[in-house]
This record gives C-alpha cells, structure tokens and sequence, in this order.
C-alpha cells in the first residue's frame, strides 16, 4: 500500500492565493473592473517533483537506481455545468544506473485539488509507466490527470464582488483604498481559490531525502 505522506505548505500559500488572484482587464470603459479566472493553477507541488530510488531502500549513492523528475507540466482548463474541469499534461524524464537489461520503472504520481491555500479539497493517483530499452540509460513517459473545481465552490459571492467593483469617484473617503485590504473580502476571494498540484506519491522516507537533499 502506498503511503500518503503530507503535502508540504511551503508551496501551497503562494500558488494557493494567486489562483484567485484578481487581474485588472482592459475594459475601454473602465480599466478597474475586476475579473476573475475560476480556473485553477497547475504547478509542480515542493519536495515531490522528483523522486530517487536506492537499490535495498538505503539512501546511499552507491546503490543508486534510478531517478525521475516531473516536467513540461501543461494544463487546458475546460467548464461543464458543474465544474471547471483541467486536464494536465506531463512529462516524467527518468535515468538509471544499471543499463543492462531492457525495465519498466512504475512511477505513481498524483494531482491534488488545493482550496484555500492549504484545503487538499480531492486528490488522484495515477501510474506513469517509464519503458527503458536495453543499454537506454534515459527514458521519458508523457502522461495526463484530471482534476475537477466545483462551479460553486469557486464563485465568489456576488455582495464581495459589488464591493470590489463599484464605482468610486475622486473625493470619496475610500476612493485610493484597495478593497483587497478589506479582511472580509480578502477571506471570500482565499476560500474561492484553488489550484492542483502535481507530485509523485512517495512514502515518508523518500520524502525526508527530497527535503534533506
């Protein structure tokens, strides 16, 4: 059974708040209508965007086996009636040491659904398959994930969003004020974001090596 090991935080907070992060659009009729994106960001999660494996488990580099980095990670975020649906796409790059004999290196990798910055709202697993040919010392497997955002859960309440974009006109107490500095807004705006990241699903001491490391 493969453990789940803890998400770090330490990537989580600012992917987290810029998915919902508010973007100025070039509206000719006012520059400072807000819009907003409901889809979620993608990136690579810290400390398993890559994974070593030792030979009898022991972290030595003599007995290296094999390592695998995820990249080229691309998404295209579509709507359905319920969901903001995105569909990633990645690349797993792995090396080995021993070269011999033609290997199959099975590799989980998961996508989590992040809410909040620090919520793991849904998270699936799935396989990458990396085939080595005899004497091949570097291989490269393209795999794909979805991941689904709740509609509801990503709109931010029509009374938040008034209050960002309404009119204010010079001389008003609050004219210069960013609505962002309103706690209540910043709270509804954070609670609405989301994003997904990717990583391989490794147990606690493959993780330990990747922060040590």
């Amino acid at each position: 059974m493969i453990d789940q090991p803890r998400l770090p935080a330490r990537r989580l907070l600012p992917a987290g708040l810029i998915v919902g992060a508010l973007v100025l659009a070039g509206c000719d009729r006012n520059p400072l209508i807000v819009r907003r994106s409901s889809c979620p960001a993608v990136a690579v999660a810290a400390h398993v965007g890559d994974v070593t494996l030792f030979r009898g488990g022991d972290p030595d580099m003599a007995n290296l086996d094999a390592v695998a980095t995820i990249t080229n990670v691309r998404d295209v975020c579509t709507e359905t009636a319920s969901q903001f649906v995105s569909r990633i796409s990645f690349d797993v790059v792995a090396r080995r040491t021993d070269t011999a004999q033609a290997r199959t290196l099975v590799l989980p990798v998961f996508a989590a659904v992040i809410q909040a910055g620090t919520i793991i709202d849904a998270k699936r697993i799935t396989s990458v398959s990396v085939n080595f040919a005899a004497g091949q010392e570097r291989a490269v497997a393209s795999a794909t994930l979805d991941a689904g955002v709740s509609r509801t859960a990503a709109a931010v309440p029509a009374e938040i969003m008034a209050r960002i974009n309404r009119d204010r006109r010079p001389g008003d107490i609050d004219a210069a004020t960013d609505p962002m500095a309103d706690p209540e807004v910043r709270a509804a705006i954070k609670a609405a974001s989301f994003e997904v990241l990717l990583g391989f699903q490794i147990d606690e001491k493959a993780l330990a090596y990747n922060v040590a490391k």
